[in-house]
């Protein structure tokens, strides 16, 4: 496989979604890139090279279902893949199994497998899913022209869609351990999570913290709120490669991170972006930033590995591939 394949993009507001939509944009910046929507895939003539990112709750209404779509795909076409929510055991025991074998099984099926961070990599072999070779190119961080930091709202910032183990209530519990009576939670609830977001909102008022959810916000709204918590906070149980810590980063904002594999390798990635704090540590952290708020701002202006840099190494990938 030479040159540029085919980007396969999936519609809608899914994370992994937008991501693969934004990346082939920015390839598509740096030099000749074509898309080819999900819903196409099946008119393509055979043998088409073609670079797809997959989850499986993107691929399918099950770790099954989306796995089998997949390799029916790299059966006809030269099909290349970047791993996201690579399976790690929150899934729960049941459901880990279940996409054990799915992430098996597509990357048996790819020419080539990439995932965003060294963590990934490492989980892939830990889980038994893909022992062969797995190229790492990190999520972008591109920042955006500062808007200004406003006046901060009092609240802890979390950001994203809400799904269990997302650090929703670990943010909670530690800021009504520091006294912080607020909480943001900036999106929505992943499909088929709306009654756990509302559970969760009554837990967190019974322990006298507030949540505001804002719903789905456009870039330019995303942004301005983000820029207006007091405090954001990266508190995942599932750990994969984050794009809301991403975000947070672009925004300007130095968020207050749990420690974890992850989290490391970013903070050494882009010295300067995060709090890292142990987990017992959050909401003293919690405390200590929203009585100093330039700790929650990095206030650098260059980071490393920006979009461009990312398209340019999927190109260097792509090139190297074997025809």
């Amino acid at each position: 496989m030479t040159g540029t394949p085919l980007l396969l993009v999936h519609p809608g507001d899914h994370g992994v979604a937008v991501y693969a939509r934004d990346m082939a944009a920015a390839v598509g910046a740096l030099g000749d890139a074509r898309t080819v929507d999900a819903g196409e895939v099946g008119q393509l003539p055979e043998g088409t090279a073609v670079h797809a990112h997959f989850t499986d709750r993107l691929w399918g209404a099950s770790p099954e279902d989306a796995s089998r779509v997949f390799a029916d795909l790299a059966s006809r076409v030269r099909l290349s893949v970047t791993l996201h929510d690579v399976p790690q055991a929150s899934d729960g025991e049941q459901n880990r199994t279940r996409r054990r074998a799915a992430y098996a099984r597509v990357a048996a099926a790819a020419r080539a497998v990439v995932v965003n961070s060294e963590h990934e990599r490492a989980l892939l072999r830990e889980e038994d899913v893909w022992s062969g070779a797995v190229s790492v190119i990190p999520l972008p961080v591109e920042l955006e022209a500062d808007a200004g930091r406003g006046r901060p709202d009092g609240s802890v910032g979390v950001l994203g869609f809400f799904y269990p183990g997302k650090g929703h209530d670990e943010a909670a519990d530690a800021a009504a351990a520091a006294g912080i009576s607020r909480l943001t939670v900036l999106g929505r609830a992943s499909d088929g999570h709306a009654a756990e977001l509302e559970t969760f909102v009554r837990r967190a008022a019974g322990l006298g913290v507030e949540v505001e959810v804002t719903g789905w916000l456009d870039d330019d709204e995303i942004a301005r709120r983000g820029r207006a918590v007091s405090v954001p906070v990266i508190a995942h149980r599932h750990i994969s490669a984050s794009g809301s810590l991403a975000s947070w980063i672009g925004w300007g904002r130095r968020p207050v991170a749990v420690r974890n594999r992850y989290i490391d390798e970013m903070a050494a990635l882009r010295p300067g972006t995060i709090t890292a704090v142990a987990e017992g540590d959050l909401a003293g952290a919690l405390r200590h930033a929203i009585a100093h708020p330039d700790t929650t701002w990095h206030g650098l202006a260059r980071l490393p590995v920006s979009r461009a840099e990312v398209a340019s190494g999927y190109l260097r990938l792509w090139d190297g591939l074997d025809s």
